[in-house]
């Protein structure tokens, strides 16, 4: 990849496309073509075909989405299937008819079964029923997937896919509501200990294990992925290790400074029972994580990004 190609980075905005500007600039990529989505709504599919036409890029890493946790998944149901199924059957199409010479497409570990073998190889893929709390977004990033894989047989496009474990890391969303575990735990256990609050609630039993890997450290190895295959197959990106939520909870407040009582809500969902990686197809490729959880939650609580956010819950608060 010369250092002069073009690339777009869809999803810039996003804590993945975020990670994947800030990687791509520090190995001295200058000539990347970003859009927010005011200015080009990926849902749309002439704004799209127009976009194509006019910027040529050379790469394409398609990190735009609608994500969210357990409780915006079941919730807003046909937005994150909708929206999703769009997004990537427009920025493919686009990408093949103009003949951009790699697209990189990161799906989501939650395309396997809720009940696969441990470590999930990515083989599993289609092998059992998905989890329901999130099945409307696992649908349409399987549909993407195999959306790639078609486009390859078929017309001999080089897109690859990436297929991420949990992230957490610069650019998360801190939402109570609507933002996956990790970053959920660290706003309720840092507003607690600011509040010495005498007890924290859990959602769900504290026995699901997760794995969790730094945003930074998936742009790095999708970095490392662009340079260095070319493959069909899909590639898992994590770190091989995971921590209940019992563990998790516990380190987060121990990070956070909280030393009240942790009280997990049974009647909340737990999601799936387990969710780790095998990632031996990535280290076989050469690259492997470099940030540990503790490290890289110490990275988050010291960042500009999380004071960013912290103090703007506070500010809406009061």
């Amino acid at each position: 990849m010369e250092t002069d190609a073009k690339i777009y980075v869809a999803g810039h905005r996003g804590m993945v496309g975020g990670a994947l500007v800030r990687r791509l600039r520090r190995a001295g990529f200058t000539n990347l073509v970003v859009r927010t989505s005011t200015e080009l709504d990926l849902r749309n599919q002439a704004a799209v075909a127009d976009f194509f036409a006019e910027e040529q890029p050379d790469y394409v890493l398609l990190a735009a989405a609608k994500v969210g946790g357990i409780q915006a998944n079941s919730t807003y149901r046909a937005d994150f299937l909708y929206d999703n199924l769009m997004i990537q059957s427009n920025v493919l199409q686009q990408s093949h008819r103009h003949g951009v010479r790699k697209l990189l497409f990161l799906g989501s570990s939650c395309i396997y079964p809720k009940l696969a073998p441990q470590p999930i190889r990515e083989e599993y893929l289609l092998t059992g029923p998905l989890e329901p709390t999130n099945e409307p977004y696992a649908i349409a990033k399987i549909a993407g997937l195999k959306l790639c894989e078609a486009y390859r047989a078929q017309h001999g496009s080089n897109f690859i896919t990436v297929m991420p474990t949990n992230l957490y890391g610069p650019g998360d969303n801190y939402d109570l509501e609507n933002s996956h575990v990790l970053p959920a735990l660290l706003r309720k256990f840092s507003e607690a200990a600011a509040q010495r609050l005498p007890q924290v609630t859990v959602w769900g039993t504290g026995t699901p294990r997760r794995e969790f890997l730094h945003v930074d450290d998936l742009a790095d190895a999708c970095l490392h992925l662009l340079r260095h295959y070319d493959g069909a197959l899909p590639v898992n990106a994590g770190t091989g290790r995971d921590i209940t939520i019992q563990e998790l909870a516990d380190l987060v407040a121990e990070l956070t400074g909280y030393t009240g009582e942790v009280v997990f809500d049974f009647a909340r969902p737990d999601g799936t029972p387990r969710k780790l990686l095998d990632v031996s197809r990535l280290h076989g490729l050469g690259w492997r994580h470099r940030i540990g959880l503790r490290a890289g939650l110490e990275q988050v609580l010291t960042s500009a990004d999380w004071l960013q956010a912290t103090q703007a819950v506070a500010t809406a608060t009061t």
